[in-house]
């Protein structure tokens, strides 16, 4: 399954990666998150693998994000892994002038192997194109609430 979607941002290209690469900001925009922890390389660099966790409710999950390609202010890809899914997500920030920026993402999910979890991929796909609007839309609303 493939989706991509983007959203302006009202911010300069360097002020949004700015907020999007550093990870003490995760908790901002996503919702559950609790901690990023580095594994294995450099922090942000080709190749990282960290894991990420979060909780809603009851229920925790923990993701483990190998970076593939970071070249920010531009680009950033990575695959993420979880017990029952796999998927890569290619981020992409375009200035569109000197005050505002396209965010643009790119998501595939290579691997869905939970009875569940495919079933919804098949007939409610809008469930997993869901949270990351969500997510870019509340990124969104973090960085323009910022001073820079």
């Amino acid at each position: 399954m493939k989706f991509e979607g983007h959203i302006d941002i009202n911010k300069p290209i360097g002020i949004v990666a700015k907020y999007f690469e550093d990870p003490k900001y995760l908790g901002e925009y996503q919702e559950g998150f609790v901690k990023k922890v580095l594994e294995e390389g450099e922090k942000g660099q080709n190749g990282a693998v960290s894991k990420m966790y979060y909780k809603n409710g009851k229920y925790e999950m923990a993701l483990t994000e190998t970076i593939i390609s970071n070249k920010l202010p531009k680009y950033f890809e990575a695959f993420y892994h979880h017990k029952h899914m796999d998927n890569t997500m290619k981020c992409a920030f375009t200035s569109l002038g000197e005050n505002e920026t396209r965010y643009q993402t790119f998501v595939e999910y290579t691997r869905i192997d939970w009875f569940m979890p495919k079933l919804i991929s098949i007939l409610f796909p809008g469930m997993y194109k869901k949270p990351v609007r969500r997510w870019m839309e509340n990124f969104k609303r973090f960085v323009e609430a910022q001073d820079s």
